[in-house]
């Protein structure tokens, strides 16, 4: 159903319409846990390193899907929020010509170059060959990634958060049997886990974005909407480019730090290969929540309704607040039987890496999760340098600062790196948000 967020009590607005949105986020992780849950316990810790050493080349991919999501959506909102309902098509369908174009492009470089940047980030000789196998797999997918993300983005757009939710539920618990049984029961090894999330995620991807295509045709517009626009795909670019930089250099920065991590051997490299599935699912959340205020606000610009997106960003941070709570208790507390679920030792190096990471991060997912409100809205008021901003300042300090400390502090050290970014780079994001144009017309 969609649903009009330029109207009602923001709070309640955004509860209801970012609740769904976090339960699919949940179910989206479920994907890439499930993964190295099931490599960890049936295929051996080489087999956990190894797709968790490939998983940050695939942010790269991931990085270019969610800039498409992102651009389109934000345009997708403001034009639903002006109610231009043919141009709103329009854009959807440009989006989807051209992440197709795009996504050819990428697949090639991938089957191209993955090996290379296997060898670029110093992945070790033992887990080289499932590394690649899972990386090769996983880019043949691209096209399920991409329009997958596209359609949850638009229904995002519409007010509809609902939908793409009861997706992801249904094709991550297919996931996570289709892993099970390809791992253990068919004894497929790394390749299993990357089959199962191929064969899951297309089935979704192509159930999507038909309930995409159905639900555009039952909004009526005054004129035939053209199926592509260089002026709307220009206006696209404008938020997806951005949003792409940002991933797509965070990936590379993650990949960086990989590379360094990579140097203290394959027990450390596992441990961090859980430790960050757990951490990923919470900043992931936190990013997803940001998304719908994303939305929130694009709706409200769309509509000329600026007062309210001031009510919109404390809404947004008491919300992240919320639910941030019980997750740092749970991981501070617990953290150490979260992460025995990826591996078969509570005592050995694996262990003993992923519980110091979660130590020293978790206690700043509070800064962090205010960060990522604030960037939704700069994203969704159409504020990309303010928002490039906070996100490369993040970037840079955590990547630079890893390498340093790792030298002087070994391991710890590049574990360190995370807060200092984080809280840095939110100082900047949440004074970008107070002198925006919102200030004035409240």
């Amino acid at each position: 159903m969609n649903r009009d967020l330029t109207v009602g009590n923001p709070q309640n607005v955004l509860w209801k319409f970012c609740l769904p949105l976090f339960g699919s986020v949940i179910f989206q992780q479920m994907y890439n846990i499930a993964d190295s849950l099931v490599a960890g316990k049936f295929a051996g810790e080489s087999a956990l390193a190894a797709v968790g050493n490939s998983y940050e080349i695939t942010l790269i991919f991931i990085a270019f899907a969610f800039g498409c999501n992102i651009g389109c959506s934000v345009i997708v909102s403001q034009l639903f929020g002006a109610k231009d309902y043919r141009n709103m098509k329009t854009a959807v369908y440009t989006t989807l010509i051209s992440s197709g174009v795009l996504c050819i492009g990428l697949m090639a470089g991938g089957l191209l170059f993955g090996h290379s940047l296997l060898t670029a980030i110093h992945t070790p000789k033992e887990i080289m060959a499932d590394s690649a196998l899972y990386l090769d797999i996983y880019i043949l997918g691209l096209p399920f990634l991409f329009f997958y993300n596209i359609a949850t983005g638009i229904f995002s757009a519409l007010g509809d958060s609902r939908t793409p939710f009861f997706f992801l539920a249904v094709s991550s618990l297919s996931n996570i049997a289709v892993d099970i049984l390809f791992v253990a029961g068919l004894h497929m090894g790394v390749a299993g886990v990357a089959w199962a999330t191929f064969l899951c995620q297309g089935i979704s991807c192509i159930l999507a974005v038909l309930f995409v295509l159905k639900r555009l045709k039952n909004i009526r517009s005054e004129k035939r909407a053209a199926l592509f626009s260089w002026a709307m795909l220009g206006k696209i670019c404008v938020i997806a480019v951005p949003s792409i930089l940002q991933q797509s250099f965070i990936s590379v920065g993650n990949i960086i730090i990989q590379s360094v991590i990579n140097g203290f051997g394959a027990s450390v490299i596992a441990g961090y290969a859980a430790a960050i599935k757990l951490n990923n699912l919470v900043i992931t959340s936190f990013t997803t929540l940001g998304n719908g205020v994303s939305n929130f606000t694009a709706q409200n610009v769309g509509a000329g309704k600026l007062k309210r997106i001031r009510e919109g960003f404390m809404a947004g941070w008491k919300m992240v607040w919320i639910i941030c709570a019980p997750i740092m208790v749970l991981y501070l507390l617990g953290g150490k039987y979260l992460l025995y679920l990826f591996m078969d030792d509570m005592a050995g190096g694996a262990m003993e890496a992923g519980l110091q990471f979660l130590h020293i991060v978790v206690p700043f997912y509070l800064v962090v999760s205010v960060k990522l409100v604030a960037d939704g809205v700069l994203r969704g008021a159409g504020l990309m340098k303010q928002f490039m901003g906070g996100t490369f300042t993040d970037l840079i300090l955590r990547v630079v600062l890893a390498w340093i400390f790792a030298e002087q502090f070994g391991v710890t050290g590049i574990w360190c790196a995370w807060p200092v970014g984080w809280s840095v780079a939110t100082v900047l994001s949440v004074s970008f948000y107070r002198h925006g144009p919102w200030r004035k017309k409240a």
